[in-house]
């Protein structure tokens, strides 16, 4: 089972757990699909995109269950990012975690699959 990652507020993802589908952050509703990030990228993600932000989530998703829509796209550096050009069902989730922010600013990221 190949897991991605998505890093969004706490408070669109109590949204999506309400309504039982993640349409995505103002970024993805912008850029027209879902950024997800692999195990291997998604701390340099969180550096980049999220630095210094709190009350996040951290949302494993089960890439096998997203079908046809998950597309992979060259992105940073030219490296392959899966992009999820639908809503999120939250089916396919495995689990979600806080991400919190450690004394030094970074986030504090559990043991992941990569």
């Amino acid at each position: 089972m190949a897991i991605l990652y998505k890093i969004c507020p706490a408070a669109s993802w109590r949204e999506a757990e309400s309504e039982g589908v993640f349409r995505g952050s103002e970024i993805d509703r912008r850029d027209g699909y879902i950024h997800f990030s692999t195990g291997a990228q998604v701390a340099d993600t969180a550096a980049r995109h999220f630095a210094g932000a709190d009350d996040l989530m951290l949302v494993a998703v089960d890439a096998g269950r997203l079908g046809r829509a998950l597309q992979w796209e060259p992105a940073r550096a030219g490296d392959l990012f899966p992009h999820l050009y639908e809503p999120l069902p939250l089916t396919a989730v495995s689990w979600t975690r806080r991400l919190p922010l450690g004394g030094d600013g970074k986030h504090r990221f559990p043991v992941l699959d990569e």
